[in-house]
């Protein structure tokens, strides 16, 4: 028989019992069983074995329900770690996938973070080495820069090769501007001084002389000094230079009657020609009382292109009468094309007023042919009686 209670009570209860049984002994024995019979004996012995089975009983469901209060605890243990379990489980499956997922996203991210860069880092070498390959190139032509200024360095040391370069200059100018009737280069003149250039010009004025030179000593000489004795010393010769050129040019290009009353001097340097024009007006005043007029590079173009218009001007007036005598003969071309589109629209005319005519003529012709169909001829009717049939009024075509 199992007995399901709470241990504590089921405990008190056996105490309490178990002590009642050895009081009632304990008083059965005092009376050392003088009142006692067989039969009560035997009622104790009965009550000492169920009570000693019921110990036992006890005991055992004691024990047994400790048992299954254990096995109890321990499924419900094992259940709620199979539920932990579980749950461990999936969360730890929940933070592999979450895991992952991040990894995944950050390995596309570094993959595209790399290409991105592999792709920035190869555009900038591509960049780089387009620049560098500039580079090279602009390092070659300065190179070629510096052997040229080097050369032009020597050639402009020597006095007979700086004449020939302001000579090339001057030329280069001259033909690029001018038609080739209008110049010429390395004249004699009549007294046997051969000017570098001529500029034929119809008088007045004439043709116009020019002559290039290139005082680089006394310039380079103002140029490089540094002390007040040296610039003034560089300013007197660079002074003389010019004025000689001016004399020269002056006595030498000016002749009456066979060259203009004025001529040009050619400084193929702008430096040398801004450095006159700035601090040395005394020689640009001497310059126009003498009629030698100093032009640059830059001057000397324009001065050409005025040149030119003025020969084109002259070709103009020269060709005046051909001009008149053409523009007369277009003229008289203007009459007779007028006639003949007069002519032509008389003629368009008179077509017109035969269309017209002829529109009347077939109108005419048409309304006829009407008339006669509708003309009807009866049943009853006689040839006697279309005979006698009033005859219609005839059209009379006047056109």
């Amino acid at each position: 028989m199992l007995i399901l209670v709470r241990p504590n009570i089921l405990k008190r209860w056996q105490k309490a019992k178990t002590l009642g049984i050895f009081a009632g002994l304990h008083v059965v024995f005092r009376k050392q069983f003088t009142a006692m019979d067989l039969t009560l004996i035997l009622v104790l012995i009965v009550v000492l074995g169920f009570a000693a089975v019921i110990v036992l009983l006890v005991k055992r469901d004691r024990g047994r329900l400790e048992t299954e209060q254990r096995l109890t605890q321990f499924a419900e243990t094992a259940e709620h770690l199979r539920s932990n379990q579980a749950e461990l489980s999936a969360g730890l499956q929940q933070s592999q996938t979450n895991v992952n997922e991040r990894l995944e996203a950050l390995s596309k991210r570094l993959g595209d973070g790399l290409t991105q860069q592999t792709e920035k880092t190869g555009g900038a070498l591509k960049e780089l080495h387009e620049r560098l390959v500039v580079i090279d190139t602009a390092q070659k032509k300065i190179t070629d820069l510096s052997e040229k200024v080097v050369g032009l360095q020597d050639i402009l040391s020597n006095k007979q090769a700086r004449g020939a370069f302001g000579e090339i200059q001057l030329n280069d100018l001259v033909r690029g501007v001018l038609p080739p009737s209008a110049f010429e280069f390395q004249v004699t003149l009549s007294n046997g001084k051969r000017a570098d250039c001529l500029l034929k010009l119809p008088n007045p004025p004439g043709p116009i002389a020019i002559d290039s030179k290139f005082p680089l000593e006394s310039y380079s000489a103002l140029h490089d000094a540094k002390t007040e004795i040296e610039i003034t010393a560089a300013e007197r010769a660079f002074s003389n230079d010019i004025k000689k050129h001016i004399k020269d040019i002056a006595e030498k290009y000016i002749l009456p009657g066979e060259t203009s009353d004025s001529a040009l001097m050619f400084l193929p340097s702008e430096a040398v020609y801004a450095e006159l024009q700035a601090n040395f007006q005394d020689l640009v005043q001497e310059s126009f009382l003498r009629k030698v007029f100093i032009v640059s590079p830059t001057t000397l173009w324009a001065t050409l292109n005025t040149i030119r218009a003025v020969l084109k001007d002259v070709r103009m007036r020269e060709q005046a009468d051909v001009i008149q005598s053409e523009v007369v003969k277009m003229l008289r071309d203007v009459e007779r094309l007028d006639d003949r589109v007069a002519k032509l629209q008389s003629h368009m005319g008179q077509a017109d007023d035969d269309l017209r005519k002829i529109r009347i003529s077939t109108d005419k012709v048409t309304k006829r042919g009407e008339r006669i169909t509708e003309i009807e001829i009866g049943e009853g009717g006689s040839a006697d009686e279309l005979e006698t049939a009033p005859a219609q009024p005839r059209l009379e075509d006047n056109n």
